[in-house]
This record gives C-alpha cells, structure tokens and sequence, in this order.
C-alpha cells in the first residue's frame, strides 16, 4: 500500500520501524470476550452475589 500511495517501495521491516518508532504507533488486538457473556447476569452477580460473599454468610 506505500509503495502504491508513495510510489516508494518498503521492507516490510521498514514499514513497521516508520509505524511504531516515528508515528508513535503501537500493536493493538482486538480484546477477546465469550460469546455466551450475559452481561445483564454479571451486573445481577456482582450487585447481589458478590457483597453476600465478601460478607462471608
């Protein structure tokens, strides 16, 4: 893609020194969550379960 804006044709290496050293940019994964997550559940978990817990009864 650089070398088709730029015409300029880069080493991959290249590209990922210009990315990351001049740019400031950095590597980012999307973040990975179960399909199954109900969060609806997990706020009713943490709301009435959690401080019966940390109770200890």
């Amino acid at each position: 893609m650089v070398e088709r804006v730029t015409g300029v044709e880069l080493a991959p290496a290249s590209v990922w020194r210009l990315l990351t050293v001049r740019l400031d940019w950095s590597l980012q994964r999307p973040q990975r969550t179960a399909a199954e997550r109900d969060e609806s559940e997990i706020a009713r978990w943490v709301a009435h379960e959690w401080p019966r817990i940390k109770r200890g009864h």
